[in-house]
């Protein structure tokens, strides 16, 4: 039951990161939708540590070059998603209002993400069958 109540916990937070990820483009003062860009980095900022867990064995207690090296990408890949709509407000493409409701919903998807992989992923026992 406890997965449960997760579950909706982290859908109910990413609705919310999502929602001012859609007001950065749909107010009337905005109305550029350039910042839906950051939609590819929430897809891919998770796929290395996915990768990472399934290729590494999980014999050595310490961490491997492989896990680090996913963690390597995919902090590039979330400095970037937050990176994007600051350039795009620097050079006037989006309005820095937008530009601070898209970073606002950066964060809440982010921890999102992070929520998702410490509730779900930490034991060995985790199987997507149990949904």
């Amino acid at each position: 039951m406890a997965g449960i109540k997760a579950l909706v916990g982290l859908s109910f937070s990413g609705a919310i990161g999502l929602t001012f990820l859609l007001l950065s483009c749909a107010l009337e003062d905005y109305q550029k939708y350039w910042p839906l860009f950051v939609l590819i980095f929430y897809v891919l900022s998770p796929i290395p540590i996915f990768i990472a867990r399934r290729v590494s064995d999980d014999t050595d207690a310490s961490s491997s070059a492989c896990r680090e090296l996913a963690y390597f990408l995919t902090t590039g890949i979330v400095v970037s998603a937050f990176g994007l709509p600051i350039v795009l407000a620097h050079t006037t493409i989006i309005k820095w209002g937008a530009c601070g409701l898209v970073l606002t919903g950066n964060a809440v998807i982010f921890l999102t993400i992070l929520g998702f992989f410490i509730v779900f992923g930490g034991g060995d026992d985790f199987s997507w069958e149990q949904w």
